[in-house]
């Protein structure tokens, strides 16, 4: 009995794992993507034109906001070894 219930279960969590794909393709084809505003509320200028500019946008942000939070961690580390 417990073996059937940790299949219906398994089951279960597939078919909302693959309906909630189904959606995220679909919804990602039928409207273009707008990006995200900027730390300041604006805009970026440009918009990219297909996914692999989509992409590399994406890429130089996260690593963008990779390098500013590990300067925030360096910097409040010094803080702090400054202190003691």
């Amino acid at each position: 009995m417990r073996m059937i219930f940790g299949l219906l279960g398994l089951l279960l969590v597939l078919a909302v794992v693959v309906i909630a794909a189904k959606k995220q393709l679909h919804g990602t084809a039928a409207s273009p993507v707008v990006p995200p505003a900027t730390s300041t509320g604006a805009l970026p200028a440009q918009v990219p034109a297909n996914t692999h500019e989509q992409s590399q946008q994406l890429q130089q942000q996260v690593q963008q906001q990779l390098q500013q939070a590990m300067d925030a961690a360096t910097q409040s580390r010094v803080q702090a070894e400054e202190k003691h």
